[in-house]
């Protein structure tokens, strides 16, 4: 029962996430991103696990080019089978499954990331994610051996006010949204 209330969430966040995206997004990227980068300072964080956006996602690819230009390591996810894996972030991006956009596949040392920044669809009662289904962030951070600072970020929040997740969902540190 709980699947069937999390995937009609899903549908529900989806939409308000598409209507919202078509108005003001300009505006709610940025001040959303003005908050990332605030928070990425305060907390000093050097290595940075970032997505490349869709289009009803905040876009941070401006926070990517200014972490960049700061000397900072920005990683993004690079698809592997049921999961990912992160590299480094860097030109030309080549569209892939799922219509997600990624660089080429590089084999760099693994960096331990200290703050990965997360899309998300929406939020349950004790803001766990809900992504697309195809829960290739959870098995990402289930197969980590560290638990690195996770920041989840949305145009507009929609959080459900019961739990709709699973144990093996990831949760938030925190959420920044506009």
């Amino acid at each position: 029962m709980k699947e069937s209330h999390k995937s009609d969430f899903r549908k529900s966040c989806i939409k308000k996430l598409e209507f919202s995206s078509r108005f003001s997004k300009f505006y709610k990227d940025k001040k959303t991103v003005k908050k990332l980068k605030k928070f990425i300072d305060a907390n000093n964080s050097k290595n940075v696990l970032l997505y490349i956006p869709m289009k009803m996602e905040v876009n941070v690819l401006p926070l990517i080019n200014k972490l960049r230009r700061e000397q900072k390591n920005v990683f993004v996810p690079f698809m592997v089978d049921d999961s990912f894996k992160i590299v480094k972030y860097r030109l030309p991006l080549q569209k892939k499954k799922f219509g997600i956009k990624e660089p080429k596949n590089s084999f760099c040392l693994q960096k331990k990331i200290d703050l990965a920044i997360v899309p998300v669809v929406g939020v349950d009662k004790v803001c766990k994610r809900i992504g697309f289904g195809r829960g290739m962030y959870d098995r990402f951070f289930y197969r980590l051996n560290y638990k690195p600072t996770v920041v989840f970020t949305q145009l507009t929040l929609c959080k459900a006010d019961k739990v709709l997740t699973n144990e093996y969902d990831i949760q938030a540190d925190y959420i920044i949204t506009n």
